[in-house]
C-alpha cells in the first residue's frame, strides 16, 4: 500500500498537459447532479427557456447551500448511452443558454447567488443550433452575467471548451479543479485544423496552456482547487466537501458587497484580462 501510494503521488504529480485533459474527461468523475446531490439541499430542478424547449445539457433550479438560498446552472453530461444521447453528452444548444439566463435572471430578481458549474466539450455545432441562434446566445448570456447584481461563483469540474463553458461562466469567482481544463478550442481540434491530423494533440495541449496552473498563471481563474491524490473520481465524497468549503468562502467574501462594487470589480476584472504588445 505504501508503495501504491508513493508510485501514484509520482505519476499524479507530473501529469503532462493532454493526460489532464484525459483526466478530466474521466467516466467516473462526478457531473454537476452529483454536486448538486451531495453538497446542497432542497433542490428544485426548472425547465425549459419560455422560447422554444427544454436543454437536458444544462441543469439548474433552486436549492440550499446551508442556510443559503441559491441558484444553481450546469452543465450535465450523462453516464449511460441513453442518457449521453439524451444530454447530447453535455453539449448545449441555444435554448440551454436560454434556460440558464431565464434562472440567473430570477435569482437577479431574488437576490440570491448564482452558481454554476462548468463541464462541456463544447456548445453544440450542428445546423439546426445555428439556425436557432447559438452564437447570440452565448454572446447575450455573457453580457448580461456582467450586468447581474448578485455574487457569481464559477466551478469548472470537466471541460471548459470555448463559448460552451463561457456560456455560463463570468463570475465574480472562477474555481477550477487542479485536472481540469480551460481553452477557446480542444487539443484534439487544434491539432486537426494546425496539422490535418489528430497525432499531435499532445503538442497542441502544451502550446494551448489550458491547464488549471497555466489559467491561474494568466490570471484568467481566481483559485486552483486541488483533487484528493488521483483524482476527483478516486475519491468523490472528499471532492464534494472540498469544493463546498471552497464556494462557502468565496461568497463569505462576495456576500458583503454592494449591487454596485459586484458589477463594477466583475467588470474590471474582466476587463483586465489578457497581454498585448504593440
Amino acid at each position: 500500500e505504501a508503495k501504491v501510494t508513493k508510485l501514484r503521488k509520482e505519476i499524479y504529480g507530473k501529469l503532462s498537459p493532454y493526460q489532464r485533459v484525459q483526466l478530466s474527461r474521466h467516466f467516473d468523475r462526478p457531473f454537476t447532479l452529483d454536486y448538486v446531490k451531495y453538497m446542497f439541499s432542497d433542490f428544485m430542478e426548472l425547465h425549459g427557456d419560455r422560447l422554444f424547449r427544454d436543454d437536458p445539457a444544462i441543469v439548474g433550479g433552486t436549492a440550499r447551500l446551508g442556510e443559503v438560498p441559491v441558484m444553481i446552472v450546469g452543465h450535465q453530461r450523462g453516464r449511460t448511452t441513453q442518457e449521453r444521447l439524451k444530454r447530447n453528452f453535455g453539449m448545449p444548444n441555444p435554448e440551454g443558454y436560454r434556460k440558464a439566463l431565464r434562472l440567473m435572471k430570477s435569482a437577479d430578481k431574488f437576490g440570491i447567488p448564482v452558481i454554476s458549474f462548468i463541464d462541456t466539450p463544447g456548445a453544440y455545432p450542428g445546423l439546426e443550433a445555428e439556425e436557432r441562434g447559438q452564437g447570440e446566445a452565448i454572446a447575450r448570456n455573457i453580457l448580461e452575467m456582467t450586468r447581474l447584481k448578485v455574487p457569481i461563483i464559477i466551478v469548472i469540474i470537466g471541460e471548459g471548451a470555448s463559448g460552451g463553458a463561457l456560456g455560463i461562466g463570468v463570475g465574480d469567482r472562477v474555481l477550477m479543479l487542479e485536472n481540469t481544463w480551460y481553452s477557446v478550442i480542444s487539443p484534439e481540434s487544434c491539432s486537426s485544423i494546425l496539422w490535418r491530423s489528430w497525432e499531435y494533440k499532445e503538442t497542441a495541449a502544451s502550446a494551448l496552456k489550458l491547464t488549471a496552473k497555466d489559467m491561474k498563471r494568466m490570471n484568467l481563474v481566481d483559485k486552483v482547487i486541488k483533487e484528493p491524490e488521483g483524482g476527483a473520481h478516486r475519491n468523490q465524497q472528499k471532492t464534494f466537501e472540498i469544493v463546498k468549503s471552497n464556494i462557502i468562502s468565496s461568497y463569505n467574501e462576495l456576500k458583503s458587497l454592494s449591487s454596485e462594487n459586484l458589477v463594477s470589480n466583475r467588470m474590471e476584472k474582466y476587463s483586465n484580462m489578457g497581454v498585448y504588445s504593440s
